[in-house]
């Protein structure tokens, strides 16, 4: 991992991180598989699932039987766990606010009205394996917010079938279809629509990186709640941290390909202790190599004098996800200003929020923090203005509007507004 000493280098070291710019040659072959979709249809996108994912189809949907069945393919256990994870992620989405509000007041009526969109698709990752956490991540804060056809995509296996991991969520949440689909294809799909697959009205979830480059592509199409970068977590420990806890974390986020695992500390000794227990945990670490390659690739470790300088650094850096394994821990989530999601203390670890804490784990990446925030409920809806003034509020501000339209050049918005204004001949 990259030494950084004092919070100047640290600081230089986090601002100087930008998300990654799209490779050239990527981006050409993503627009010539969109493309293709566009003219093509389901033509295309059988071509290209057999080119990537090796199988030909002829239906894209899961039938209603393999959904039906996905529940035996499962141990109890897991269908439990997947069971609390769906009843807390809707929990926590439930609280979060959605209602309408319509005011009356002497100008007459205003608010807004709180629609939900009609159509939702969501991507589920599977290559190295299904993340079928995703598809909860994803679809839960949906329903919440109201939207009534929600769609997935998942890659097919080499058989043609999808993970019943993937297909065992679907069917507890009673998604509307779950297409044998993946990659920039199944993107173009979804935004565009072909004979067997609708269009939808946004597009949810993380993928490859040709997923990424095909979101980024269709977007004014279709809606997207991001652009999800390779995953990243920032530890901020002090020595009351246990360095077990400390390099489990760090590991967790290195074993995903492409990761950032950094880590920010108060003393030398701390880093000492840390690293230490790192190689001990990887050595029997079934995803050593992978984990490995994110520590001394990506890896960072910022050395500073106290808790205060460490979140100025993690704040700089705007992660993903920020674990606080600090002496009362929260008693600095005030300081907090640009994180994805903030896990405070040693018993909420960043991992367990990945399945079953609550909120969703799809959050910004690369910085994106600053910004952007957690897929929740408003990502799934829009919010409509209602006016509605009365005859006596268009007097009073009516004038202003029309001095305003015809400073700007607008002559026939001025003449709109006078028209009411002006008393009716009745002659």
């Amino acid at each position: 991992m990259q030494v950084l000493r004092g919070t100047d280098a640290a600081l230089a070291a986090m601002h100087d991180r930008a998300p990654d710019a799209a490779d050239p040659v990527r981006r050409a072959q993503v627009e010539a598989v969109i493309e293709a979709v566009r003219a093509r249809g389901d033509d295309a996108l059988r071509e290209f699932s057999e080119r990537f994912d090796g199988v030909r189809l002829d239906r894209f949907a899961v039938s209603a039987e393999a959904l039906d069945a996905a529940a035996a393919a499962l141990e109890p256990a897991l269908r439990s766990a997947i069971d609390t994870s769906i009843a807390r992620v809707r929990a926590f989405h439930e609280r979060q606010p959605r209602e309408a509000a319509l005011v009356p007041g002497p100008d007459g009526w205003l608010g807004q009205m709180v629609r939900p969109l009609a159509r939702v698709g969501c991507y589920v990752p599977a290559g190295q394996a299904p993340l079928f956490s995703s598809l909860i991540m994803s679809a839960v804060p949906a329903q919440v917010a109201g939207v009534a056809d929600i769609v997935a995509c998942a890659p097919p296996r080499r058989d043609g079938s999808v993970a019943p991991e993937i297909l065992y969520v679907a069917s507890v949440l009673g998604l509307r279809a779950v297409y044998r689909l993946g990659g920039a294809h199944a993107i173009a799909a979804l935004a565009y629509g072909t004979e067997q697959v609708g269009r939808v009205d946004t597009i949810v979830g993380p993928g490859s990186p040709w997923v990424v480059i095909a979101k980024q592509l269709v977007f004014g199409q279709v809606g997207i709640e991001s652009l999800p970068g390779p995953t990243e977590t920032l530890v901020v420990a002090d020595a009351s941290a246990d360095p077990r806890h400390v390099a489990a974390d760090l590991l967790a986020q290195a074993e995903h390909d492409g990761a950032q695992p950094v880590l920010v500390v108060t003393h030398d000794d701390v880093w000492r202790a840390v690293e230490s227990e790192l190689e001990r945990q990887l050595s029997d670490l079934s995803t050593a190599s992978t984990a490995r390659d994110s520590l001394e690739q990506r890896g960072m470790v910022a050395i500073v004098e106290s808790v205060a300088q460490a979140l100025e650094v993690a704040n700089a850096y705007a992660p993903e996800h920020l674990c606080l394994l600090v002496e009362d821990p929260w008693s600095w989530v005030g300081a907090v200003e640009h994180a994805g999601g903030v896990f405070v203390g040693a018993h909420s670890m960043e991992a367990l929020g990945d399945y079953v804490a609550g909120p969703s784990h799809v959050m910004p990446t690369g910085g994106t923090a600053r910004y952007a925030s957690a897929l929740n409920v408003r990502h799934f809806q829009r919010l409509v203005p209602v006016v509605g003034l009365t005859p006596a509020a268009l007097a009073a501000i009516g004038p202003a509007g029309a001095l305003m339209a015809r400073a700007e050049g607008l002559e026939a918005h001025a003449r709109a507004i006078e028209s009411r204004l002006a008393p009716r001949d009745e002659g």
